[in-house]
């Protein structure tokens, strides 16, 4: 009988939320402050400026940002390894009644836990060790550079979004006009990532895209109201 292959979607949980968390981040917080400075009578010049710097700032930002977060847990990974490393080597006996008493808790009998620790030990004592003790895995091992190319493209192409519908609304048309381009991509967009999102992570459409969706909508909403008492403050 062929071997029977289940899909499953944890192995895209790390490139997927950086992915996800970059894409979110990009369109809601270029939009948001493109919006905000519409809402300011800003001219289409500032307005373009404004964006671009978000852009630039933002995927900069967002991927040095998870290049330190994940790096340091790479850290406390790579250091929980040689520390289990070490015990593997000098003291075994500890280490396979430590395995053996995982079993044990897992429903084994004494015996048998006793058995597979044993063999699991023979075949690669390291791996099994990670993988039962700190549940560290080769599909949930921090990757630092991949979160890091995640975010910033992620962010990049995000914020892109509301930018090209910022430009590409006339110069002379009204602030109105303009704000409801920029709202309609950017929340076009948020439909698309939350959909999108849930679709690659298993998961019903409804709740994640309503999550994104509101959320952005809310986000964008406050600063729009923020500029416009800015803009009236200073006018």
């Amino acid at each position: 009988m062929p071997p029977h292959k289940e899909r499953h979607y944890s192995h895209r949980s790390g490139w997927l939320r950086a992915t996800v968390l970059g894409a979110n981040d990009g369109i809601i917080s270029t939009a948001a402050l493109i919006l905000g400075v519409i809402a300011a009578d800003a001219s289409r010049n500032a307005v373009l400026t404004a964006g671009i710097a978000g852009l630039t700032a933002g995927a900069l930002s967002m991927g040095l940002g998870e290049y330190v977060s994940v790096s340091s847990q790479a850290d406390t990974e790579r250091a929980d390894i040689e520390k289990e490393r070490w015990e593997l080597t000098h003291v075994p006996e500890r280490e396979l009644a430590e395995l053996t008493s995982i079993y044990r808790d897992k429903g084994l009998s004494e015996g048998l836990a006793r058995q597979v620790a044993e063999e699991l030990t023979e075949h690669d004592a390291l791996t099994t060790h990670l993988t039962e003790e700190l549940g560290i895995t080769a599909t949930t091992r921090a990757r630092p550079v991949q979160a890091m190319l995640s975010s910033v493209a992620s962010f990049a192409v995000g914020a892109a979004l509301p930018l090209v519908a910022a430009a590409l609304v006339s110069a002379t048309a009204s602030a109105g006009a303009r704000i409801l381009a920029v709202l309609v991509v950017s929340l076009v967009a948020l439909f698309g990532l939350g959909a999108g999102a849930a679709y690659l992570g298993g998961a019903p459409l409804g709740k994640p895209t309503a999550r994104v969706v509101v959320g952005g909508a809310v986000a964008m909403a406050a600063t729009m109201a923020i500029g416009k008492l800015f803009g009236t403050a200073t006018g």
